[in-house]
């Protein structure tokens, strides 16, 4: 039997058969988790010690701004601490997969050059390695609003479609940042900046409610806004979350998702003469 050719053809943008695609991105799900699990082992995610710093980190971010909020506010409020921890740990979530995924391809250099697979399982493994990390501080927040003394509903259930939600535009996002990142490599440098930037414009130190009407805009322009707003609406107040904020975030979500994921495949057979 002939050993099978690999033939280079030269590069043009457009999409490949999505059928085949996603059937291949499916037959490779196993090595998909394996890889996650891989990369959580290397920041020692599977250690007591490591799981504890990943929950005690965002938490003591979220008492030093509680802090300044009480010096510049004058008064304490625990269902505002439970606010900021609530939405803080939902922004880590779309924090990680950025962070992760904006290196995803570029890291994946060797792996991208010497194996045939579907390049978005880099920045999808992302996604799937903050999802790990954003599991445990869910425990977290049950035990902060229970010490509080704030209520439990069944409203409270919305967080799971929020949820998804969110995962889904933190996926875009990943997918759209990594792609950007094989062209302009200082987007990691840049990172950082953007999504401080990005918390400070979401409703985490601050409540939607409060926000001044020359403001206003935040809500139109900020694709976490009506996220962030609905799940501390269902976690914090047990209340549902107001219609067009869930349709507002999932269009911005689904939005972000298909054009980010078009720029990717369109573009991926060409990482490896970028890389």
């Amino acid at each position: 039997m002939s050993t099978p050719l690999q033939v280079y053809e030269p590069f043009k943008a457009g999409l490949p058969k999505l059928g085949r695609y996603w059937k291949s991105l499916w037959s490779r799900r196993t090595f998909i988790a394996e890889h996650s699990k891989s990369e959580l082992r290397e920041q020692h995610f599977d250690t007591a010690f490591g799981q504890f710093w990943l929950v005690i980190n965002p938490l003591l971010l979220s008492g030093v701004y509680f802090i300044l909020i009480v010096i510049i506010g004058g008064k304490t409020d625990t269902t505002r601490y439970v606010h900021l921890t609530g939405t803080l740990f939902l922004f880590y979530l779309v924090s990680n997969s950025l962070s992760s995924g904006v290196k995803a391809v570029t890291s994946g250099q060797r792996l991208i050059l010497n194996t045939a697979f579907p390049r978005i399982m880099l920045p999808l493994s992302s996604v799937v390695i903050a999802l790990f990390k954003f599991f445990p501080t869910i425990i977290v927040f049950i035990v902060i609003k229970a010490v509080v003394g704030s209520s439990f509903s069944i409203e409270m259930l919305w967080a799971i479609p929020i949820l998804l939600i969110t995962t889904l535009l933190a996926l875009g996002l990943a997918i759209t940042i990594s792609c950007i990142n094989v062209y302009f490599r200082d987007m990691a440098s840049f990172l950082p900046y953007m999504t401080r930037t990005l918390l400070y414009l979401s409703p985490i130190l601050y409540e939607a409610s409060t926000l001044k009407p020359g403001l206003r805009i935040l809500e139109y322009v900020n694709p976490l806004f009506p996220i962030l707003d609905s799940w501390s609406r269902a976690l914090v107040y047990g209340q549902n979350p107001e219609l067009s904020s869930m349709l507002a975030g999932l269009g911005w979500a689904a939005g972000i998702f298909f054009i980010g994921t078009y720029i990717f495949l369109s573009r991926e057979r060409e990482f490896a003469v970028r890389l």
